[in-house]
């Protein structure tokens, strides 16, 4: 049997480390569907997990990797076709289940996207999760009302890789998009996604937040949580709209009822993991066709397979920004 390299999380003496092995389909969790896998890409959960600074992976050993585009190789399923372009993001990949950091992947089917007409296996992974969960939020927000009319919109933790993408994804619907960022460097970088205009979080005063503040946004995109959260809570429009995504800064805010009983804001939470299928296709449709970022490779960083253990650090660290696309054939 085909022998093919796979980046593996083990655990031993309560310490987590990753190592690159030779391993075969058989060895691979049970699924419906094998694919030959074309791209992968990481995320900060993937350095939580590779590294155990975080406790996300649930068993160990496990393939790395929650994202992953590739070819079908073998289908036990009748949705799925040798030779059918397919995406698998999320669910249980990488964390419970071997995930997309192996040349070969065995998945269930109910894992399996096909691919969007337009859409290729490499833009697929500059997309990942960080892209899905961006549009996801932006279509939660849709469907709770957002359109440009309604005024500006935010996106904080603006140079990550779900904040680069709803920036360009934001702009291109037409909204005015504010990019806030704690990073005083990445202005042209910011502004060459679409933003309008650039934030500066150390020009915020967090510690004196108001109940209800100022009217600033129709919508935001939050991928902080903590203190920003709380300021974003109490500078909505009226029937403004919030999409939580992330927890960069903390998992904890402080906020009242205020800005929910007097103007109407909806606080949406975004769970990319468990979407059901018929919103997730819907999703990744949008992405291959007016949710197309105008700029995907601007963000991305191009990095052979073999390499993909110098990024966890950089991503931890927040050193980096955009996107990190694993060429698994590279």
């Amino acid at each position: 049997m085909e022998k093919f390299k796979a980046y593996r999380i083990h655990e031993a003496d309560k310490k987590v480390s990753a190592r690159f092995e030779d391993m075969t389909v058989s060895e691979l969790d049970a699924g419906d569907v094998v694919v030959r896998v074309g791209y992968s890409c990481v995320n900060y959960k993937d350095a939580l997990a590779a590294t155990g600074a975080g406790r996300v992976i649930r068993r160990f050993p496990c393939v790395g990797g929650i994202d992953l585009s590739g070819t079908v190789v073998e289908s036990g399923d009748p949705r799925f076709a040798r030779g059918d372009a397919v995406i698998a993001t999320s669910y249980d990949l990488g964390v419970s289940h071997d995930g997309g950091f192996a040349q070969y992947a065995r998945v269930p089917a109910d894992w399996v996207v096909p691919m969007p007409k337009g859409m290729t296996l490499f833009e697929a992974m500059a997309l990942g999760t960080a892209g899905y969960t961006a549009a996801l939020g932006v279509v939660r927000m849709e469907q709770n009302g957002l359109k440009p009319a309604n005024g500006p919109v935010v996106v904080t933790g603006a140079t990550g890789g779900v904040g680069s993408i709803a920036i360009d994804i934001l702009s291109k619907l037409g909204f005015a998009v504010t990019a806030l960022t704690g990073k005083e460097g990445e202005t042209a970088y910011l502004e060459g996604l679409g933003a309008k205009e650039v934030m500066l979080r150390s020009g915020l005063d967090l510690s004196k937040v108001k109940p209800i503040d100022k009217m600033l946004w129709a919508g935001a995109v939050d991928n902080l949580g903590g203190e920003t959260l709380s300021w974003l809570m109490s500078t909505m429009r009226q029937s403004g709209t919030i999409a939580s995504i992330g927890n960069a800064a903390s998992p904890n805010f402080s906020a009242t009822v205020f800005p929910l009983i007097l103007r109407g804001v909806s606080l949406l939470g975004i769970d990319s993991g468990y979407t059901p299928m018929p919103l997730r296709r819907t999703v990744w449709q949008r992405l291959a066709s007016d949710m197309m970022p105008n700029h995907l490779k601007d963000m991305v960083q191009i990095i052979p397979f073999e390499e993909i253990g110098g990024t966890f650090d950089k991503l931890l660290k927040g050193q980096m920004r955009g996107r990190f696309v694993v060429d698994m054939a590279a």
